[in-house]
C-alpha cells in the first residue's frame, strides 16, 4: 500500500511508439491532405486555437506543444495561449466568433451525450457562413484526428 508521500507510479512509459508516417506512408500522407483541406479559407488565428483547444482535450502533449509554437511563431499572444483552455472565464480575450469556433470545438471533441448540442451549432452557425462553418467543423475533426495519432503512438514532443 502507498503511503501519502510516496508518488504515484506511471504503468506505462510515454515514449514513442511507432512512427505512423513510415510504417503507413499512404494514411499518413492522406491525413497531410486531411488537414490542408480542412485549413483551406479559414483565418489561420481560429485554426491556431481550435488546434490547440483539442490538442489540450485530448492530452496530446506533442500536438500543444507543435501548435502553441506555431501559433507563436503567427504573432498569437502569450496571454490567449494561456488562458485558452479557461476561454469562457477569459472575457474580453477572445472574440465572439473565436468562442464560438471554440465551444464548437469543445463539443465536437468530447461530444457529450453522444452528439453536438443544437445550442452549439447554432451559436456557431450565426458566427459563420456555412461554407466557412463547414471548414470549421473540418478543421476541428482533423485536429482531433491527429490527435488521436500522437496520443495512440505516443508522439514525443518536440519530436517527430
Amino acid at each position: 500500500m502507498r503511503t501519502i508521500n510516496e508518488t504515484p507510479q506511471s504503468t506505462h512509459e510515454h515514449g514513442p511508439r511507432m512512427r505512423l508516417a513510415k510504417l503507413a506512408p499512404e494514411f499518413y500522407k492522406a491525413m497531410v491532405g486531411l488537414d490542408a483541406a480542412a485549413r483551406k479559407s479559414l483565418d489561420p488565428t481560429l485554426v491556431d486555437l481550435i488546434k490547440v483547444r483539442a490538442s489540450q482535450i485530448n492530452h496530446c502533449a506533442f500536438c500543444v506543444h507543435m501548435h502553441t509554437r506555431d501559433a507563436r511563431e503567427a504573432g498569437e499572444t502569450e496571454e490567449r495561449l494561456y488562458l485558452l483552455s479557461a476561454w469562457e472565464e477569459a472575457t474580453g480575450l477572445f472574440t465572439e466568433k473565436e468562442r464560438a469556433a471554440l465551444a464548437l470545438t469543445e463539443a465536437v471533441t468530447v461530444l457529450t451525450d453522444g452528439f453536438v448540442p443544437d445550442e452549439v451549432y447554432e451559436r456557431a452557425a450565426a458566427h459563420f457562413e456555412e461554407a466557412e462553418l463547414a471548414q470549421v467543423i473540418a478543421a476541428i475533426i482533423a485536429i482531433n484526428a491527429w490527435n488521436r495519432i500522437g496520443v495512440t503512438t505516443r508522439t514525443v514532443p518536440g519530436k517527430a
